[in-house]
């Protein structure tokens, strides 16, 4: 399978997905508790999550995982390209039954590219650096979808710990812009304060009015606050099927506000998007 048609093929799993949960490979109890958990993408982490020591036997681990079948789709995040342990990832998840690879710190179109390549599965470009962001347009252009590494980020612009993401706002949004001109799902970053569930629900309302298609998770108690901040209201729906029942071609009235085809594509997106 090319590059194109793994990106293509499994691009589509990713339709629908809201909740992605990250969770270090090297922790058997979290493993079996994201089985039964409810999200819609796992990902085993071999990376940030993962103590230098524990490497080997997170790698080992995230294998064999993976080759006992899951109710949902599953990825493995390698270690960065230049880590003593990035080629050694590599080949681990090219013979593994993982659907998609993690790409960590993506800058480039060719590191996404040619990893897609190596292990002949589809790529998530995780954008956290200044490089990442300028390049996310011919990065998205070969992933199967994009990450907003937000903690990274915050980082490689050298704010302050305790910045909010005003200062990433505009980041967040070329992000977004990318993933939408390549037709790919798109995801927002971690929310870290487990013990804040209101300021978890209202980061993820946030990321949904940007664009996004879902949010990266830290934990499984976050994952339905995740899917009710994702899932469109009552009063969406209701509108959007009255708007779509409503069209008949060209522009025309509805309500106090005129409408034509695109209007129609965003309310049967809403419709779409409440059936998953």
């Amino acid at each position: 399978m090319t590059q194109a048609e793994a990106k293509n093929d499994k691009g589509k799993d990713l339709l629908g997905v809201r909740s992605v949960l990250f969770l270090p490979a090297s922790n058997p109890r979290a493993i079996a508790r994201a089985r039964e958990a409810g999200a819609d993408l796992v990902v085993l982490d071999l990376e940030d999550a993962v103590n230098p020591d524990h490497k080997d036997a997170a790698r080992a681990a995230a294998v064999a995982a993976v080759e006992t079948p899951w109710l949902m789709p599953v990825a493995i995040r390698v270690n960065g390209a230049g880590t003593e342990w990035h080629s050694l990832d590599l080949q681990a998840v090219a013979g593994s039954t993982a659907d998609y690879v993690v790409v960590p710190r993506a800058s480039s179109a060719e590191l996404v590219r040619d990893t897609a390549g190596r292990l002949s599965k589809p790529v998530l470009a995780m954008i956290e650096t200044a490089a990442g962001v300028l390049a996310a347009p011919p990065i998205a252009s070969k992933a199967a979808g994009l990450i907003a590494g937000t903690n990274d980020l915050r980082a490689d612009l050298r704010l302050p710990l305790d910045a909010t993401r005003e200062p990433i706002s505009a980041a967040l949004q070329l992000i977004v812009l990318a993933a939408r001109a390549a037709g790919i799902a798109v995801f927002d970053g971690v929310f870290n304060n487990l013990e804040d569930g209101a300021g978890f629900l209202s980061e993820a309302q946030e990321g949904r009015r940007l664009g996004f298609d879902g949010k990266s998770l830290i934990h499984p108690n976050q994952i339905a606050a995740c899917h009710q901040a994702f899932a469109p209201s009552a009063a969406e729906i209701e509108r959007a099927r009255a708007l779509v029942e409503a069209f008949h071609g060209g522009a025309e009235r509805f309500g106090d506000e005129m409408i034509e085809r695109m209007h129609v594509e965003a309310a049967q997106r809403v419709l779409s998007r409440a059936n998953t």
